[in-house]
């Protein structure tokens, strides 16, 4: 997944980024060693290229399905060149059945290079094929073997960083999207737009997509890196709190599709909830504010609100279809998410989270 690039970890794409210079010690080792056996280095600098991937994990996996994808292109362009010589058939029977070739053997990360190398090799092969063809086989390992381990030994993906910054950033867009919620519903309702709420939605879905890929990163490169393996990094720790945050994600999906046409809470009730909502907006976004006495003060008076509106709303279910009226559903998901967000920040801290209720 070559487009996710991090603030500190492998930037993809970035004109002088860890991959450029990377890619670019990897192209020359790759060219000096062949120079040095005397072999064409073309097709082992393309290899070199497409095989620093953004995970050690990912040069590996990648390369062991490209090397047996080099070497069918390599057959065809040499058994085709022996038959026709050097003609657009030979040109065109290489590249189809390459490609029909690493489609039917299910070698898709080597299909591209594998064509292009093949089609590539037409133009240079004139003799000894048999030769050519192993020549072609040792440039391509040279090219997977140096670009892994420049990829393992300089400058090492490591996405710690990146997965931090995403979750602050997720936890921030949650925490605006939960305040600016709640303002809306209990202070300006008419103004509400919903189609606003959802894009927010949207983007903290992005944010816990990256953040599940350098996760995902980071794991891998634990489990083949020797170096990074020595640096602290709790995959079950990570994996916990991307949970909380897809809970608390749904439970805000919850809250905007909820239908709210009016509110029977009183405005003393109003003020108590909005206050409690800000409150852990604040929280989301700055996790160093959260006080455990009064957090969980709030989260009681919370709960006495939502059984007493229990009792009182749920006396005349005929007006409500669903049997749960709408005041009920806000505030179960509102102490929904400030349970989630407890645990959140206990996983953060290390500490074990006990329900209290």
């Amino acid at each position: 997944m070559e487009e996710y690039r991090g603030e500190k970890g492998m930037k993809s794409f970035a004109l002088i980024g860890n991959r450029t210079i990377k890619t670019g010690i990897a192209v020359l080792l790759t060219a000096w060693l062949c120079e040095l056996l005397h072999w064409p280095p073309v097709f082992a600098v393309i290899t070199a290229i497409v095989t620093v991937e953004p995970t050690v994990a990912d040069s590996i996996k990648k390369g062991i399905v490209r090397f047996p994808a080099s070497a069918i292109g390599s057959f065809y362009a040499v058994l085709f060149i022996s038959l026709f010589g050097n003609s657009p058939l030979t040109y065109t029977l290489a590249a189809v059945l390459t490609i029909a070739t690493c489609f039917r053997l299910k070698l898709f990360a080597g299909l591209l290079v594998a064509t292009l190398t093949s089609v590539a090799m037409v133009e240079v092969i004139h003799d000894n094929f048999a030769v050519a063809f192993f020549i072609r086989l040792g440039t391509t390992t040279i090219g997977l073997a140096v670009s892994t381990l420049v990829n393992m030994f300089i400058l090492p993906p490591d996405y710690r960083d990146d997965i931090s910054h995403y979750f602050k950033k997720t936890s921030a867009a949650m925490g605006k999207t939960l305040t600016n919620l709640f303002r809306q519903m209990l202070e300006n309702l008419a103004a509400r737009n919903q189609s606003e709420e959802r894009n927010m939605l949207e983007n903290i879905d992005k944010h816990i997509e990256q953040l599940d890929t350098f996760i995902r990163f980071q794991q891998e490169e634990n489990k083949y890196h020797p170096l990074l393996k020595q640096k602290e990094f709790s995959y079950s720790k990570a994996q916990g709190m991307v949970q909380c945050l897809r809970r608390i994600r749904d439970h805000l999906d919850n809250l905007i599709e909820t239908p709210v046409s009016t509110l029977s809470w009183t405005a003393e009730e109003k003020k108590i909830i909005i206050q409690a909502a800000e409150e852990l907006g604040n929280i989301l976004l700055h996790p160093d504010q959260y006080e455990e006495e009064h957090f969980q003060e709030t989260q009681q008076e919370l709960m006495e609100l939502f059984w007493e509106d229990n009792e009182e709303l749920t006396r005349d279910n005929e007006i409500h279809p669903t049997k749960f009226p709408p005041e009920l559903i806000v505030l179960y998901e509102l102490i929904s998410i400030y349970g989630l967000v407890e645990r959140l920040i206990l996983l953060k801290k290390k500490k074990e989270y006990k329900p209290k209720w």
